[in-house]
C-alpha cells in the first residue's frame, strides 16, 4: 500500500544510489564506458527504498537506522547482480562464451570482480563510498521513520 514513508524512502534511497554510483565510477579504470549505469542504480535504489525500507518503517528510530544500512547493503547486492547480468548479456551477444553454463558462471565472476573493486581499501575514495552507503543509508532510514511518524 502506498504511504508517504514509502515514497520518501524510495526517493531518498534513489538519491543515495546515485551518489554511490558516482563514487563507484571514481574507482573504475580510466576510459570505462558506463552508459546508463547511474540511472540503473537509481532505479534499483528506488525499488530497495520502496520495498525494503518503506515496508519496515514504524519500529523506532534505532531500528530505522539499522534498516537503512540494511537497505543500502541490499542495494549494493542487487546492483552488483543486475550489472553483472547485463555485462554477461553484452558479452554473450559478442559471442565470448562457448556454452550457456559458462555465461551463467561468469555472472558470479563478474559480480565478485566488481565487488572486490568496490571495497578495495587502498584508495583514497573508499571512505567517501562507504560514507555514502552506510551513513547515507542510516540517515535515509531515520528520515523515512520521521516521515512515518509525522504524516501517518
Amino acid at each position: 500500500m502506498p504511504t508517504i514513508s514509502r515514497l520518501i524512502a524510495a526517493v531518498l534511497f534513489a538519491a543515495i544510489a546515485v551518489l554511490a554510483a558516482e563514487a563507484f565510477k571514481l574507482r573504475m579504470p580510466e576510459g570505462t564506458q558506463f552508459g546508463r549505469f547511474t540511472l540503473l542504480c537509481a532505479a534499483i535504489g528506488l525499488l530497495c527504498g520502496w520495498y525494503i525500507m518503506g515496508r519496515l518503517t514504524g519500529q523506532g528510530y534505532r531500528r530505522a537506522f539499522g534498516t537503512g544500512v540494511r537497505t543500502s547493503v541490499s542495494f549494493v547486492v542487487w546492483a552488483l547482480l543486475v550489472c553483472s547480468i547485463l555485462l554477461m548479456v553484452r558479452k554473450a551477444f559478442n559471442k565470448r562464451y562457448d556454452s550457456p553454463m559458462e555465461a551463467v558462471v561468469d555472472i558470479f565472476a563478474l559480480a565478485l570482480e566488481n565487488g572486490m573493486r568496490l571495497f578495495t581499501p587502498f584508495t583514497a575514495d573508499l571512505p567517501v563510498l562507504l560514507g555514502v552507503l552506510l551513513l547515507g543509508g542510516g540517515l535515509g532510514g531515520l528520515m523515512a521513520e520521521w516521515a512515518k511518524r509525522r504524516w501517518e
